[in-house]
């Protein structure tokens, strides 16, 4: 009988779309991390700031290279396995910033191509859910793979409280849903990989 073979380390890039250091989406980035630290092995999350990107701007693109922050970031995207975006709804949509970091990672070559995704969503009212199909329209014509299940938008303002004032999410409800998000994106990201 054969042995199982070990499946490879899953790299996830994580990106939040809200700027804010005591933003509740860094909270649910945050807490991901800490909870395949503790129990998903074999799946690794890195948070990706999006700060200093400077706005899209083709300008900027000399003899088809970037910018130094935004190659950087790009080869970020290029090196992880699937994304995990947090993603705030504004105006029924996907943040500025985070749109910007979409914007510059699908310039030539677009390094999203063929990536499985998740996203997740906190807010008031549908707790950002708007924005995530926003965020899936956009996934379509940049060729990313979101899981279609569980979905993961939180109403942070009911009871009982969801995160602490420091943003870091406290509800343990909500983070066992948000377990079952990761657990669906890495079995989702093998199913690809190993099809490749």
């Amino acid at each position: 009988m054969e042995a199982a073979v070990a499946k490879p380390m899953i790299k996830v890039a994580a990106l939040c779309g809200s700027l804010r250091k005591a933003s509740y989406h860094r909270g649910l980035i945050s807490s991901a991390i800490q909870i395949c630290n503790e129990s998903i092995p074999g799946m690794k999350i890195e948070f990706i700031n999006i700060e200093h990107l400077p706005f899209v701007n083709v300008d900027l693109e000399v003899n088809g290279t970037y910018p130094p922050v935004v190659e950087a970031f790009r080869q970020k995207i290029l090196e992880a396995d699937s994304v995990l975006f947090a993603s705030p709804e504004y105006n029924y949509s996907i943040t500025a910033p985070l749109k910007n970091a979409i914007d510059w990672a699908s310039r030539p070559k677009n390094v999203w191509a063929d990536k499985p995704a998740a996203v997740i969503s906190t807010g008031g009212g549908a707790g950002g859910s708007r924005s995530q199909y926003h965020l899936r329209q956009v996934g379509v014509y940049i060729d990313l793979h979101f899981i279609n299940k569980p979905e993961f938008s939180l109403n942070a303002f009911q009871k009982p409280m969801k995160f602490d004032a420091d943003g870091n999410l406290i509800d343990l409800e909500s983070k066992e849903r948000l377990k079952e998000v990761l657990l669906s994106l890495k079995k989702f990201t093998h199913r690809l990989k190993d099809g490749k």
